[in-house]
């Protein structure tokens, strides 16, 4: 197509006309005229799928702003997405293994190269990025303890039990652990400096029993790594209807837990205490990749997709200069 910038200008949707109509038609490389009619509500609309953007067939800010990148720069976010690509398995991998794309925000479980199932999953939002990472699930916790994030305890917890009293944490089968070991001891929570706690001066572990409203939900699949993520159950299951799932701390939930389970290890067994969780080992483990793709592949050409953790600018200045820092 055409290379050149789009002047800037009001929206142009069905039935404008003028010079800045007769730009974009020739920008998208349509015949010359003024008018924006159905031919050129199509191939905006078109663009804009293939863009990561709102397809509605409207050119508004957002969609002279990505034309004006222009294909140079298209080009380099593919040669960045293939260089992520390359850290994955090859089409020749044996065994089975799970990929996650936090840029997709799903889950794909590979046998002997090729995925046999996907599904959904809720991935960290920017703030607490899920990274990108290789390791080996090798048990699954049934019924398991939620550790609390610090960050969240300050935040949440302890503004709440300042609130609501001792009753906050009772009616969420919360408790408060002496430290971080495996065996820590419950203490008396009315022994704790909730406003020290709350003003993020004093650092205490909060979990959360095992139970219907425990925000791991059934299961957590584990795989040991310094990143402390792993996958796990969600007892809310709204948020996999939303288009925007980069909303967790950095872990991730998976859409259907029950059917990721009879995949790893035949089926998630019952835990005898309901109180306690039960560990699981996989039969050998299995290896996990997380990779974070903004460009991936279709039967009808490549898609971009949307930079939730606006990594692509810089990771391209380091390929190719600060000129794609300037342009973004």
């Amino acid at each position: 197509l055409p290379q050149f910038q789009m002047p800037a200008g009001p929206t142009m949707k069905l039935g404008s006309e003028g010079v800045n109509v007769a730009a974009l038609r020739q920008r998208l490389g349509l015949p010359p005229g003024t008018k924006f009619d159905q031919q050129l509500a199509n191939v905006v609309k078109e663009y804009q799928q293939a863009h990561g953007l709102k397809a509605d067939g409207v050119a508004g800010d957002g969609t002279v702003a990505s034309l004006n990148l222009g294909s140079q720069h298209y080009e380099r976010l593919i040669i960045v997405n293939l260089e992520r690509a390359r850290r994955l398995p090859l089409a020749t991998e044996r065994g089975r293994y799970l990929l996650v794309d936090v840029g997709a925000a799903k889950l794909f479980l590979y046998e002997n190269g090729r995925p046999v199932d996907s599904m959904k999953v809720i991935v960290g939002k920017a703030e607490t990025a899920t990274p990108m990472m290789a390791a080996q699930m090798r048990y699954a916790s049934v019924n398991p303890y939620w550790n609390v994030p610090p960050e969240l305890v300050i935040s949440l917890i302890a503004p709440n039990v300042l609130k609501q009293g001792m009753t906050y944490l009772k009616d969420r089968r919360y408790e408060v652990l002496a430290d971080w070991s495996d065996e820590a001891p419950a203490i008396d929570p009315t022994t704790v400096d909730w406003p020290a706690v709350a003003a993020g001066q004093k650092v205490i572990r909060v979990r959360q029993l095992p139970g219907g409203g425990n925000s791991m939900g059934q299961v957590k699949f584990m795989m040991p790594n310094d990143f402390g993520i792993y996958l796990h159950d969600t007892p809310n299951k709204a948020h996999f209807a939303e288009e925007d799932r980069w909303i967790s701390n950095g872990c991730i939930r998976v859409e259907d837990a029950q059917r990721l389970a009879d995949w790893l290890m035949g089926g998630l067994p019952r835990a005898p205490d309901p109180d306690r969780p039960l560990r699981v080992n996989m039969p050998e483990p299995v290896p996990v990749y997380i990779t974070y793709l903004t460009a991936a592949a279709t039967p009808t050409g490549i898609v971009f997709r949307n930079d939730p953790y606006k990594r692509d600018a810089a990771v391209m200045a380091r390929y190719f200069g600060e000129s794609e820092l300037a342009a973004r």
